[in-house]
């Protein structure tokens, strides 16, 4: 196994995945290339939740599964823990540390005395890894920060143990083995995350995930001036801009990393059609840029009118269309 390195990356769970994958040696995995066959593109907009007071909205697929999904396409074997006790999750922590493994933990970001105080918000389901220990703190390799930083053992229990939704339960993970790896198994990992990708975002049933969810929130949208007031209203809009552009589930971003994904694609599957496809997914992310824009005019107070919730809406709902119509291409396509 070689040193651990720190990797910076966009989103976490992806710079967790990088980091510990190249540490085991997988010199060719890339952020783009762990999100796409981890199939980390999603939309979801969860009715009977809240997050912050505002609508509870992702858009990628659920915390773990992007290093789950890549691990198992790549033949690695991966170890997962959750603790009841926070004891247990100390002493688990500790023995594989003293081991020498890098251990990815799921964290909330809420008392991270390294965040910024602003970036400080009640979310569960940050990744970060542990590498080591010096004198007496946890040497810490967060993705999205760009140099390593340390915890004393009291912090990182705080945020392993965080209460409330996706509460981490100081939930741990590391690859166990490395099998072997071709450049054909590469290539099936590809395919499979791609028709799993096509898969969520087409053809998951009900009317609130993939982009029948995006279409769902546009539908919401519209009605909530009138339902909940424009003050309230506005901080709903203002909720979903955060969980887009801030907390780390990824909106427009996402979408630029998942055309990123799409043109390594098609270097390594030799499908330059791909291309046409990332395309696409590019023009989602700068309309979902967009609707960032607007949403941040009326939560800002700078635009009140129901005409300006519609416009809100209207983007989504073209969102919704451009994604569905990439998808169908990408589905359609011989891989």
């Amino acid at each position: 196994m070689k040193p651990f390195e720190h990797h910076q990356t966009a989103h976490c769970e992806n710079g967790v995945t990088v980091s510990l994958l190249k540490q085991q040696g997988l010199d060719f995995m890339t952020e783009p290339l762990a999100f796409g066959m981890g199939s980390g593109l999603f939309y979801i907009h969860i009715p009977f939740l809240t997050v912050n007071n505002g609508p509870a909205i992702s858009f990628r697929t659920m915390p773990g599964a992007i290093f789950k999904r890549t691990c198992k396409s790549l033949n690695v074997t991966v170890e997962r823990k959750k603790f009841k006790s926070h004891q247990a999750a100390s002493d688990a922590l500790e023995t594989l540390v003293k081991a020498g493994t890098s251990v990815g933990c799921q964290v909330g970001v809420f008392h991270l005395p390294y965040f910024p105080k602003e970036y400080r918000f009640h979310f569960n389901a940050h990744n970060l890894i542990v590498f080591g220990k010096e004198d007496g703190r946890y040497l810490v390799s967060d993705p999205v920060m760009e140099v390593t930083t340390s915890l004393s053992p009291e912090e990182l229990e705080k945020v392993r143990f965080a209460q409330g939704a996706l509460a981490p339960k100081g939930h741990l993970y590391y690859p166990k083995q490395v099998g072997i790896i071709t450049e054909e198994t590469i290539r099936k990992g590809i395919i499979k995350g791609i028709k799993r990708n096509c898969r969520d975002m087409l053809y998951i049933p009900g009317n609130v995930a993939g982009v029948k969810g995006i279409k769902y929130t546009a539908n919401k949208i519209e009605g909530w001036r009138d339902k909940l007031g424009p003050r309230q209203a506005a901080l709903h809009l203002g909720q979903i801009v955060r969980m887009q552009e801030e907390i780390g589930t990824g909106g427009g971003g996402f979408r630029f990393l998942y055309a990123a994904f799409l043109e390594e694609a098609a270097v390594i599957l030799k499908n330059d059609e791909l291309i046409g496809v990332s395309e696409q997914i590019t023009k989602a992310g700068d309309l979902w840029r967009d609707s960032a824009l607007q949403m941040s005019g009326i939560y800002k107070g700078r635009l009140t009118a129901q005409a300006d919730f519609k416009a809100s809406a209207d983007i989504l709902r073209e969102i919704s269309e451009v994604e569905k119509q990439a998808f169908k291409n990408l589905r359609a396509l011989k891989l």
